[in-house]
């Protein structure tokens, strides 16, 4: 059986480059994929068993590289992918009960969460409720220890003694 030929000749050069800058185990892999089957010509099944990873990742980061013309150029992975509302979104849409929350008020969660469904239309976890919540520097005081509108003095009364 005969293999394709590897295609790549064009970013050997910079293959060799980053290969010598790499800084991560990731980027040396990926600069190897490249690197090995157009210097050594081995097939993707044996880049990938010489640079320690599966068949098929050896194939996505030869391609990754190949796409991007080396590992430099991509930017780092981070941030919110699965967002609802953007910061200032977020910010807008808490700022009315955060304000009656300030003024004396008490910030009901189920409120925000029925307003905030209302607003995505659909239904939305309660747990998103409370990291919205948390982003944006809100956090759950504790209860105090008695009621206060309680009295001491009925409530020793009222214990049999």
């Amino acid at each position: 059986m005969m293999t394709r030929k590897a295609t790549g000749q064009e970013v050997l050069e910079k293959a060799k480059e980053c290969l010598v800058q790499a800084q991560t185990v990731e980027e040396l892999r990926q600069a190897q994929s490249v690197l090995l089957p157009l210097t050594f010509g081995l097939s993707l099944k044996q880049t990938a068993q010489a640079i320690g990873v599966s068949t098929g990742w050896a194939c996505q980061l030869r391609r990754r590289f190949l796409k991007e013309g080396g590992w430099g150029n991509r930017p780092s992975r981070g941030g919110r992918r699965r967002e609802n509302l953007t910061r200032e979104q977020e910010a807008e849409f808490l700022a009315p009960f955060l304000e009656k929350a300030q003024s004396g008020g008490v910030l009901i969660v189920t409120e925000i969460k029925t307003a905030l469904e209302n607003r995505l239309e659909r239904q939305v976890a309660l747990a998103s409720v409370y990291n919205l919540l948390h982003r944006h520097g809100w956090r759950k005081l504790a209860p105090d220890k008695r009621h206060r509108k309680s009295d001491p003095l009925v409530q020793e009364d009222w214990k049999k003694n």
